[in-house]
């Protein structure tokens, strides 16, 4: 296809495509004349990673093409690539060493995950924003008068693995190894909202089932 009809499949205007491919956030196309290029469905799929970052994740141009860098670097395995480009994700603030709510918070965390045999969390740590930022949030709570534990977190947890398992279920069905970490990082993005949303429908829905309308 050329550059208007993929302009029209991936929704991005020819101006933008422009500037992702001279970003390299694209490849350009197949030099088909000296000022004219072919693409294909690989292009398609790009683009949608490119919108579900920038428009969806409202994430910074810079900090998209870092993510899709590392989904571009075949050098690295998939856990390696996969794990790069989510870290390359905006997180919140990272933990205040000196503060013993926080000390408290990273002790019930690192409880959590022994309790669960998440050995491989466990081994990362706080190397993880992931990780800092469940502290975070833990320590916040706590500080609030609401003192999570490790066995209060443990059913959210397993519930989060059960949509992890689904998550990666969903990825091996994609063919390629650029498409399985392509749609890993774009479910990220996407797919975060909408466990949101069910999280608090389902709230609601419970406390219409306990307490009435």
């Amino acid at each position: 296809m050329r550059l208007a009809e993929l302009s029209e499949r991936s929704g991005v205007s020819a101006a933008m495509i422009k500037y992702y491919l001279r970003q390299g956030m694209l490849a350009p196309g197949r030099k088909v004349g000296a000022t004219t290029a072919e693409y294909d469905d690989s292009h398609v799929r790009r683009l949608r990673l490119i919108r579900a970052l920038v428009e969806v994740g409202r994430l910074p141009v810079a900090t998209a093409k870092e993510v899709i860098g590392y989904v571009d670097d075949d050098s690295l395995d998939r856990t390696i690539r996969l794990g790069a480009a989510l870290w390359a994700l905006p997180h919140g603030p990272d933990p205040d060493d000196a503060d013993e709510v926080v000390v408290a918070a990273r002790g019930e965390v690192d409880r959590l995950l022994g309790m669960l045999g998440w050995s491989t969390a466990r081994e990362i740590g706080e190397l993880s924003p992931d990780h800092r930022a469940l502290i975070v949030a833990v320590a916040t709570l706590r500080r609030l008068g609401y003192p999570w534990d490790a066995e209060l977190m443990a059913p959210y947890a397993q519930l989060m693995h059960q949509a992890a398992v689904r998550d990666l279920d969903f990825v091996e069905t994609h063919p390629s190894e650029a498409e399985k970490v392509e749609v890993a990082v774009a479910a990220t993005i996407l797919v975060d909202p909408i466990l949101r949303a069910l999280h608090r429908l389902a709230q609601q829905e419970e406390s219409a089932r306990r307490y009435g309308l």
